[in-house]
């Protein structure tokens, strides 16, 4: 009987994670594999590529797969929709419109993310909401040139987040951490001391090789932020 590609690909997990395979050590070639477990040579080939891909293996032309020596970890973090963060804790969500304007990109925008001297943007400014309290200020540009398809979507019920995720392909993601001080308009906003810290994530959006988004986030102090890697 055919080994098929995912009892293939967990045996070959399995001897890197149990040691059967140390660090460094050349696994065996494609032929080689392909006559022992009774499978074609492109099961093979898939089941090693994809343990390169989760950072297991390194396989050069010519020089064979290896197994990592350290083993290259990818972290997970899908963009969330804050009102699901929210009401998953338990909390009534609501949403507030501060700001929706389309106006050419400032110099910083550009700067940030390449993108055009012509290049119009949506800016969405907005307040999220946990039983009342302040949560989540968010602070959103569309690249308009480059997502021509967010110059019409109404954000005055629902947020940006929630059309851009079920309406945009997005391909990569650029994310940064910080902190940063609350001035007089956010600690309004966000209902803290001026100088309380604020914890800030700036992530940056492409569609393949376009700029589509960039937005700046604010949480009071005490937010958690929690990945999986």
């Amino acid at each position: 009987m055919k080994t098929d590609f995912r009892e293939l690909k967990s045996e070959l997990r399995q001897r890197i994670v149990g040691g059967t395979w140390k660090l460094g050590a050349l696994l065996p070639n494609e032929v080689d594999l392909a006559a022992e477990f009774n499978c074609a040579r492109a099961t093979v080939n898939r089941a090693m590529r994809e343990l390169a891909e989760e950072g297991l293996l390194e396989r050069k032309r010519k020089a064979g797969t290896r197994v990592r020596q350290v083993p290259r970890r990818h972290v997970r973090m899908p963009v969330p929709l804050i009102r699901n963060e929210i009401e998953g804790a338990g909390s009534r969500y609501r949403y507030a419109l501060l700001e929706d304007t389309i106006a050419p990109a400032p110099d910083w925008l550009r700067a940030r993310l390449s993108l055009h001297d012509e290049a119009e943007v949506r800016h969405v400014r907005a307040m999220h909401y946990a039983d009342g309290v302040p949560y989540q200020y968010e602070d959103r540009w569309f690249n308009l040139l480059g997502l021509p398809t967010a110059r019409t979507p109404s954000f005055a019920e629902s947020g940006a987040a929630e059309w851009f995720v079920s309406e945009v392909p997005f391909s990569d993601v650029e994310m940064s951490l910080s902190a940063q001080i609350a001035d007089a308009d956010m600690s309004g906003l966000l209902g803290t001391e001026v100088g309380a810290a604020l914890f800030r994530i700036e992530r940056a959006v492409w569609a393949g090789e376009v700029p589509v988004n960039f937005t700046r986030l604010l949480y009071r102090q005490g937010y958690n932020l929690s990945m999986r890697y």
